[in-house]
């Protein structure tokens, strides 16, 4: 079964040629034009400052336990080795990730993004 994309024509010896329906180019090309727009229409935004967070994972603990920590101390968070970290843009959860080594530092490299805040 043919897409709508994909035609299949007879072959007729090399005489006939494939043609692509001509409502598909202008939609490619009406879409470039968008997608520069859309770019174009984003620069004011270029230069506002943004707080991202990287969380590995999270624990509640009670003031008597905080105050008893110290250099060394193991805090137990809720999340497995190898189970991804979440990435917040102003407190608002919008990727999953994982923690990877570039140079002598720390990253993040995004597995999955977010849509609309869900955390599901």
């Amino acid at each position: 079964m043919a897409d709508e994309n994909n035609f299949d024509l007879p072959d007729l010896g090399g005489e006939a040629e494939q043609q692509v329906p001509a409502t598909q180019a202008p939609k490619a090309e009406s879409m470039l034009e968008e997608e520069e727009k859309n770019a174009a229409d984003l620069a004011p935004v270029f230069d506002v400052p943004v707080n991202i967070s990287a969380v590995l994972g999270k624990a509640h603990i009670d003031v008597n336990s905080l105050l008893k920590l110290n250099a060394g101390s193991v805090v137990e968070l809720d999340r497995k080795i190898g189970e991804a970290i979440d990435i917040y843009v102003n407190n608002r959860l919008v990727a999953r990730g994982e923690v990877v080594v570039v140079e002598d530092r720390l990253g993040v490299t995004m597995t999955e993004i977010i849509k609309d805040g869900d955390s599901a």
